[in-house]
């Protein structure tokens, strides 16, 4: 039983001594690597500068968008306020129509009394009125 604790000691030992060496080795810098480095870090400029461009043009939408509702916004103001003015005219016109109407609606009818009265001594008029039907 202590021999299999030592033999799994000097795996252990070993594994982590075999660890440090692989870990301790230098991977050596080449010039193939450094161009690589350069090739990436032109690619990621010439995607910076893409992202910029879609970043701007995205703005340019947005302010396009806002002005979009501004336009909106002030046409539907204009029409509301446009509704409301001719409806206060409208309503304005038809109260003096109906004024005008009972007025002369009432002048008619006290005519009209008038006309039944005085067909009570006069049978002509009382004969004309009954032709037209207001008697």
């Amino acid at each position: 039983m202590l021999s299999k604790v030592y033999l799994f000691l000097m795996v252990i030992v070993l594994t982590i001594f075999s660890a440090q060496v692989t870990f301790s080795k230098e991977v050596p810098f080449t010039l193939e690597d450094k161009e690589r480095l350069i090739r990436i870090e032109t690619k990621l400029q010439e995607m910076d500068k893409r992202i910029e461009q879609v970043d701007k043009r995205i703005d340019q939408l947005q302010i396009f968008l806002w002005i979009l509702s501004g336009i909106f916004t002030s046409l539907v103001v204009a029409v509301i306020g446009f509704a409301f003015w001719d409806r206060r005219t409208m309503l304005r016109e038809a109260r003096r129509e109906f004024a005008e109407y009972m007025e002369k609606e009432s002048t008619l009818r006290r005519i009209h009394e008038a006309l039944k009265y005085m067909a009570q001594n006069n049978v002509s008029l009382a004969e004309a009125l009954k032709k037209f039907n207001l008697l």
